[in-house]
């Protein structure tokens, strides 16, 4: 199949989605900075996958490279990650999320209370976006799926180097990399810890 094809006709439909549900985003978190003078999100990142990766990906998975695979039977055709300076902001973004019309979160799943045995910190949700377009199934208004992950910014940055490591092959000493990463991702949640504190011992001490 021509990769061109994986959407089908259906990535206008996507990239519609995608910038909606970005700005209701951002609008949510200008509405917050202007309230209480914090800033929910430090910076977002949206992106379509690319039609060679999701045709990939529907080979691992062993489904048909069809539209439908694409939009129905996987969910990260769509991708968010928004990016906090603090742990309490990226539950705040979950809660706003949560209350966006249209909006219903298909799964969830906290990482960063319960992070992953190599030191992985992240918030995940798919949400099933109700849109006024024609989705795969034929309704309209049609529900797209999008895949946001949230995190501060050292976990992000964590995250960035642990995906390296994951492409990157013929890595000498791989063991020690790995054991230093899980380190510096204890003594970064640690830190996250302590300046969420910092910031709320600020916060209640203004007049």
């Amino acid at each position: 199949m021509d990769t061109k094809n994986i959407y089908g006709n259906y990535k206008t439909a996507l990239e519609a989605t995608i910038a909606d549900i970005q700005e209701r985003i951002q609008q949510y978190c200008r509405e917050e900075r202007e309230k209480s003078g914090i800033n929910l999100a430090e910076h977002i990142v949206a992106r379509i996958k690319s039609e060679e990766s999701m045709l990939e990906k529907c080979r691992r998975r062993g489904l048909d490279p069809t539209p439908y695979s694409a939009l129905r039977e996987l969910t990260d055709a769509i991708g968010l990650r928004i990016v906090c300076g603090f742990i309490d902001d990226v539950y705040t973004n979950v809660e706003k999320i949560k209350q966006l019309s249209g909006c219903t979160v298909i799964c969830e799943k906290d990482y960063i209370k319960h992070a992953k045995p190599n030191g992985y910190r992240s918030y995940h949700m798919i949400l099933s976006v109700e849109e006024p377009f024609e989705d795969i199934e034929g309704d309209n208004p049609g529900h797209f799926y999008v895949e946001v992950q949230l995190r501060t910014i050292a976990m992000d940055s964590w995250a960035s180097l642990e995906h390296h490591l994951k492409y990157k092959k013929n890595i000498p000493n791989t063991d020690i990399i790995v054991s230093e990463l899980k380190r510096c991702a204890d003594e970064m949640a640690s830190t996250d810890v302590s300046m969420q504190t910092i910031r709320d011992l600020i916060i209640s001490s203004k007049d």
